[in-house]
């Protein structure tokens, strides 16, 4: 479905000849330039980028080839519009757009309202990623802000135990490997809303600070498939991603599996 759509959004850029990477849905690959650079000019995540095109690591780009650039959009109802009419128009799930913005069974909206679109994209081909260690999934970034905070647990089990990333305001939150949703808590002491992913043989890994959650116990999800919209932690006005890995209970340091 996502990559239907992300065609869909191909041919709707090039039929208006569009290719800037600031405001355009499609990009057409100039000589000379890298994934990298689009993706500041686009200020979308190379990574997103990179998953909605089907790009191999380590993500070379060709002149001439087309990109689509997903982007989160922001879209003001009109009189007279209905939910499922501006998911249509925008070529997302309005079941996605209804996650985004919270909207009832019914798809209430209200002229003036401000909608979240929420960009698609499609999740990545197994047959392009790097072969982890027997055992261990292949982890990638949740998110790809900055980081706030490294891993640092100390001897006694005390300290942090994850990776804090920078973040929007509900930025999309990826799961870092293919699982099934094994635990969802909205009042966790610490981390507010959370969703702990199973990905077989004791390995798990937990997203915190969540503005909302977008998946269910037992749902499986696929490698940077959305599980959450970012949000902020208790007592703070930043958003940030707290990341996590345990195996077998234990936490492990997410930069020592993650994929470069």
């Amino acid at each position: 479905m996502a990559r239907r759509v992300a065609l869909a959004l191909a041919a709707l850029a090039l039929a208006t000849g569009a290719s800037d990477p600031k405001t355009a849905s499609v990009h057409v690959v100039d000589e000379g330039e890298t994934l990298t650079g689009i993706a500041g000019r686009a200020d979308v995540p190379a990574s997103v980028i990179a998953e909605a095109n089907g790009l191999r690591e380590p993500y070379h780009v060709r002149a001439g080839q087309k990109l689509v650039i997903p982007r989160q959009r922001i879209h003001t109802v009109k009189a007279g519009e209905t939910g499922y009419a501006i998911a249509k128009k925008h070529g997302v799930p309005f079941a996605q757009v209804a996650i985004a913005n919270g909207l009832d069974d019914k798809a209430t909206i209200r002229p003036g309202q401000k909608l979240i679109i929420p960009a698609v994209v499609a999740a990545p081909d197994p047959t392009t990623l790097t072969p982890s260690p027997p055992g261990q999934p292949y982890f990638r970034r949740p998110h790809d802000g900055r980081v706030l905070l490294g891993f640092g647990v100390r001897a006694d089990g005390k300290g942090h135990d994850g990776i804090d990333y920078a973040a929007a305001p509900l930025d999309m939150v990826r799961a870092a490997a293919s699982g099934t949703v094994s635990g969802i808590s909205h009042y966790h002491p610490r981390l507010g809303r959370m969703v702990t992913i199973d990905h077989g043989q004791g390995w798990k890994s937990a997203y915190g600070h969540l503005a909302r959650i977008t998946v269910k116990m037992g749902d499986v999800v696929k490698t940077g498939e959305r599980i959450g919209l970012a949000g902020s932690p208790s007592g703070t006005r930043e958003a940030e991603v707290h990341f996590t890995i345990r195996r077998d209970e234990r936490p492990v340091d997410p930069a020592s599996v993650l994929a470069r």
